[in-house]
């Protein structure tokens, strides 16, 4: 324990990576302020399908993807857009994404994710436990596949999540509704979890108010560093936030912050999109298409659809083409739902990593701290991310789970345990 820890912590950013972390640090005593330049889960938080599945939180860059995404690009319904004009932050992320999509960092990065992952659900029972008002449904995720050749690359996922040391109990399925007759094979994903995005980042924001914390929308900053008293957080109104410590959890956003700080791993918006489609009969698992890579939630009496992959700056308008075309892809795969009545249309910028493993930990200025990176899995990994960086910034001492994670670490190499702790937390 260190003998001093932070008496007042800010914490930038209200999505669930935040907001979990300003939970666990009112917890240890700290006193909180969570600021946010816009609202609670206005970024790539409330939008996403609400899967908590630990077995399908994997690195993004791996060969297959990076083929079939390239090979996508010349079609306009397909699951990867890029934009048409990509910039030199974007043509580099690029670089680093495919210099990083080979089958050896794949699976080093998948032991690199084991250390959040296998204790993901455990941190969502712990916010429950402690208080939080929202509810996890255990479920199935059923798994629909045009051809049944589809299945093996599934298969070599989850076998290879299972060696990194996450429980994964799947097996083959016949096909059943709502599935179309378009879908030939089915696989089921068993000991999985869903939840309501917003319904969680509520309870979040009322739970951090009840405790003593501050949530102040609205106030964008701009800048983070020591001042004449000490460490300090600008934003472009108001006095700035005087503090002993910070954590940055901007998701998108967070390279313009974090930067300066010393954070070289290439980061870049992703951009998901989603929506509400009423079903005539309720549905009773969530789905997922592989080859639309489209998630389907049960939401609200009927069903929220989330997919795509935009690479495009995080905050360009949203696109009813691109959600159009996930409404295209998925309309023949799915029985039973009323595109007629199509509903709440959104999209949010989900902060993809070229090495595909998110950035937790200390920068290279004292007291500063970021979490973020988390790309697809933020929702998931989100609560188990907050309390191990509320430990080691209120501790000062490094965290096993975050040493591959290490915002100072090379692009194209997670940093081991030991040289974590040569550089201190």
């Amino acid at each position: 324990m260190s003998p001093h820890p932070p008496g007042r912590v800010v914490v930038v950013g209200a999505g669930v990576v935040g907001l979990c972390c300003a939970w666990h640090l009112l917890r240890r005593g700290a006193e909180v302020t969570v600021l946010d330049r816009s609202g609670v889960g206005a970024g790539a938080s409330w939008g996403n399908a609400g899967y908590l599945t630990p077995a399908m939180a994997v690195p993004l860059p791996e060969p297959g993807l990076l083929r079939d995404g390239l090979r996508g690009l010349a079609y306009p319904d397909s699951p990867l857009a890029l934009d048409r004009r990509p910039s030199a932050h974007t043509a580099a992320f690029l670089a680093g994404f495919a210099r990083n999509a080979t089958t050896r960092r794949w699976h080093r990065g998948l032991a690199g994710l084991s250390g959040l992952s296998r204790d993901s659900v455990a941190a969502f029972d712990e916010l429950i436990d402690g208080g939080v008002k929202f509810s996890t449904h255990e479920s199935v995720i059923r798994i629909g596949l045009e051809q049944p050749g589809e299945a093996a690359g599934l298969r070599h996922e989850f076998d290879a999540v299972r060696a990194a040391g996450q429980p994964v109990d799947y097996a083959d399925a016949p096909p059943e509704p709502p599935f179309s007759s378009r879908i030939r094979c089915m696989m089921v994903l068993r000991g999985q979890r869903y939840v309501d995005p917003g319904e969680v980042l509520a309870a979040l924001a009322d739970a951090i108010r009840t405790a003593g914390g501050e949530i102040v929308e609205g106030a964008n900053v701009t800048a983070t560093g020591f001042g004449p008293d000490g460490l300090r957080v600008d934003t472009w109104t108001g006095r700035p936030h005087a503090t002993d410590a910070v954590v940055l959890a901007t998701g998108a956003w967070l390279p313009e912050l974090a930067r300066p700080l010393g954070v070289r791993v290439p980061m870049q918006a992703g951009r998901g999109y989603s929506c509400t489609v009423p079903l005539r009969e309720p549905l009773a698992t969530p789905l997922y298409l592989p080859g639309v890579r489209v998630a389907i939630t049960p939401y609200r009496g009927g069903a929220r659809l989330a997919g795509t992959m935009e690479i495009a700056h995080h905050d360009a308008p949203f696109r009813q083409a691109r959600l159009d075309a996930v409404l295209r892809s998925v309309r023949p795969l799915l029985d039973g739902a009323c595109w007629d009545e199509v509903h709440d249309p959104w999209v949010g910028p989900r902060p993809l990593t070229a090495d595909g493993l998110p950035v937790v930990g200390a920068t290279a200025i004292p007291g500063i701290h970021v979490a973020g990176g988390h790309g697809m899995w933020g929702l998931t990994l989100g609560p188990v991310t907050g309390r191990l960086l509320a430990e080691q910034v209120m501790t000062g001492e490094p965290v096993p789970e975050l040493a591959p994670l290490d915002p100072l670490r090379k692009p194209w190499r997670s940093t081991s345990g030991s040289e974590r702790q040569k550089r201190g937390a």
